[in-house]
């Protein structure tokens, strides 16, 4: 190929050289491009976080389209779409970073990734805001309340864990005080969320000020008018969900006893508890190994991307892994979470 001063000397018209250029560039790009076909299996997972069959699998549990278009017209499969999202929220990678593995342009990139992210939000994110699902029928429910009983937990009625988590963000430049956390001393955003003893991440709310207490956050939340609703059988008997002393007491939210003095019985229900209760922490971890973009928060910028729907849709993918591979929490409870088809259906 000629160099530069063969091309300056061809060419009169500065447009025309700008143009050659620039396709020379993209010719670089796809060059760099790497072959995904080519990637043994674990290969693939470590980039990926799913195995090659299953990747294939989750396309069509989550109806992506077999085409994805894009706002500016930009056009790719439902799969490479998929595909370019995990990678995404994998690793906190630039986007100029996804352009060689992928063989697309930035804005290519930032269009598909947040094309792909609305779609899974719009159709799926209805899984983490209504509990009347068929996996939390009154049967599985009776399930989880027994795996918790084996582990040596007193209180008879828990099917489920609920805690709040901060998630770090850019200090933006608007409204610091709004989401400035002073017990983490951080700018985040907040969530709360329910996780069930096969590891399933059952409901999640947020994202909302980083400033707000626990409780306040319950109460928006209305989580508490599901739990009469769905948590309750035909012989009013309850079931209930266990949290840390943030959240005040109700007959479908049990908090440990609280106080200075408190009895040597009640010492030992906060104990047994509390084992029990690391396991909400257990999936707030998973969430973050598998989409250690989430967790870098130089990049979690509030006013320039859609910081709570990366952590939504993570949330729900998160759900889909534990599905497929199993999860830390399912394990210690003994407890398998529901199939794929039932959860996304």
């Amino acid at each position: 190929m000629a160099d530069n001063s063969m091309i300056l000397a061809a060419l009169e018209n500065d447009d025309e050289l700008l143009l050659l250029l620039n396709t020379e560039e993209r010719e670089k790009s796809v060059l760099h491009k790497v072959n995904i076909d080519a990637l043994n299996d674990e290969q693939f997972r470590s980039m990926f976080r799913f195995q090659r069959e299953d990747m294939t699998r989750l396309s069509c549990a989550l109806r992506l389209p077999t085409k994805v278009v894009c706002e500016n017209r930009t056009v790719c499969s439902g799969m490479q779409g998929l595909c370019i999202l995990i990678r995404r929220l994998a690793y906190p990678s630039r986007l100029e970073d996804l352009s060689h593995v992928f063989g697309r342009s930035k804005a290519e990139l930032s269009y598909i990734c947040n094309t792909v992210l609305n779609l899974i939000d719009s159709e799926h994110g209805h899984l983490l805001e209504n509990l009347n699902q068929s996996w939390l029928a009154h049967n599985q429910l009776d399930e989880m309340v027994d795996s918790v009983r084996r582990c040596d937990a007193p209180l008879s009625n828990c099917w489920g864990f609920i805690d709040g988590t901060v998630r770090p963000i850019c200090r933006p430049q608007e409204n610091q005080r709004l989401v400035f956390n002073g017990h983490k001393r951080i700018h985040g955003l907040k969530f709360q969320s329910i996780v069930t003893p096969n590891g399933m991440i059952a409901h999640l709310f947020g994202p909302i000020e980083g400033r707000r207490h626990d409780a306040g956050m319950l109460r928006e939340s209305g989580i508490e008018t599901q739990m009469q609703r769905y948590m309750t059988t035909q012989n009013n008997e309850v079931y209930s969900v266990y949290g840390d002393p943030a959240y005040p007491i109700s007959p479908y939210i049990i908090p440990p006893f609280r106080g200075g003095v408190i009895t040597a019985q009640q010492m030992r229900f906060n104990k047994k508890m509390s084992a029990v209760r690391v396991s909400v922490e257990w999936t707030f971890g998973k969430v973050l190994s598998l989409f250690a973009f989430l967790d870098y928060k130089k990049n979690q910028k509030l006013y320039l991307q859609p910081v709570g729907k990366y952590y939504r849709v993570a949330a729900i993918l998160t759900n889909c892994h534990t599905i497929l591979y199993g999860s830390e929490t399912g394990k210690f409870f003994g407890l398998c979470p529901p199939t794929l088809d039932e959860y996304l259906s």
